[in-house]
């Protein structure tokens, strides 16, 4: 849980507090929406129409949808605005093409073999990079999966993000604003609950100690349990996750496993830290239960 890792000592590193940042952002003056519709002059006067021919309806105008926001509209040279880049991959790893509409193409197996699902995946560039928007998300995955809705941030706190495949558990994605008002600016993109998406490094929900001492090339630091029975990232101890390409930060949570003993967990409590390779740790067999990308 994200409310566990904001506290730590690695988001004095990325100059990221969720719950402040937010509360900061509110006291600011809201800017102006900017215009994303492109100024096309041209020196002869556009053609006019012709009518259609008999027995034909002519095409249908732009109508407004009621079932989206007034800031959500998009007329139609709005969405005929070019694509922006597709997402890269985390590198490393097996190689995977990321379609560009931020998804990605399967995999085949092999002759009378089903393809193998590759899953989303978030790069600190192209639709998530730092000068992202809410437009940007909707032209890459179509308006009708992003949705501008409240969030959990913590400690019974809520936050306004902008939210990928809200009904889709397994493809479900936040993306939080630094500038809330205009949606644009990306501060931070969570993956929590069962979601699919891979983040930079290839870190991805369900992970253990082990998994993830292999991606950072070392052991790590951890602080210890909450009362949820969640640890959170301290320090990745100069490890290759400590930095990863675009210039964002990437952060976890582990949960303890079921079987983990009360006892246990008070022994390893939330203001100390452990290293990734202490016996007692790895005894609880935590795993990546929430995974934050922070600009």
């Amino acid at each position: 849980m994200y409310r566990g890792w904001i506290g730590a000592a690695l988001l004095a590193g990325l100059g990221v507090a969720a719950a402040a940042g937010a509360s900061a952002q509110e006291r600011q003056d809201s800017p102006a929406q900017p215009s994303i519709i492109q100024d096309e002059s041209s020196p002869l006067a556009p053609p006019q129409p012709g009518k259609p021919p008999r027995g034909q309806k002519a095409a249908p105008a732009f109508e407004h949808d009621p079932d989206l926001d007034a800031a959500d509209q998009f007329a139609p040279s709005q969405i005929n605005q070019p694509l922006p880049p597709a997402v890269a991959e985390p590198s490393g790893g097996p190689r995977t093409r990321a379609a560009s509409h931020g998804g990605a193409e399967p995999q085949h197996a092999g002759p009378g073999r089903p393809p193998r699902a590759v899953p989303d995946i978030v790069a600190c560039s192209g639709v998530f990079g730092r000068d992202s928007s809410q437009v940007k998300l909707a032209a890459a995955f179509h308006s009708k999966n992003v949705a501008f809705t409240q969030v959990d941030a913590g400690s019974g706190g809520t936050v306004m993000a902008s939210v990928l495949f809200g009904k889709d558990p397994k493809r479900r994605l936040e993306v939080w604003w630094s500038k809330p008002a205009t949606r644009s600016d990306t501060h931070l993109i969570v993956i929590n609950g069962t979601s699919g998406w891979m983040a930079p490094g290839e870190l991805r929900l369900g992970l253990t100690l082990a998994d993830l001492e292999r991606l950072n090339g070392k052991p790590f630091k951890l602080l210890g349990f909450n009362k949820d029975s969640v640890a959170t990232l301290s320090n990745w101890d100069s490890g290759g996750l400590a930095a990863v390409a675009g210039g964002c930060k990437v952060g976890v949570s582990l949960r303890a496993a079921s079987t983990a003993s009360a006892s246990a967990l008070r022994a390893m409590p939330a203001d100390r830290e452990f290293k990734s390779n202490d016996d007692a740790l790895r005894a609880v067999n935590p795993t990546v239960s929430e995974i934050l990308v922070a600009y």
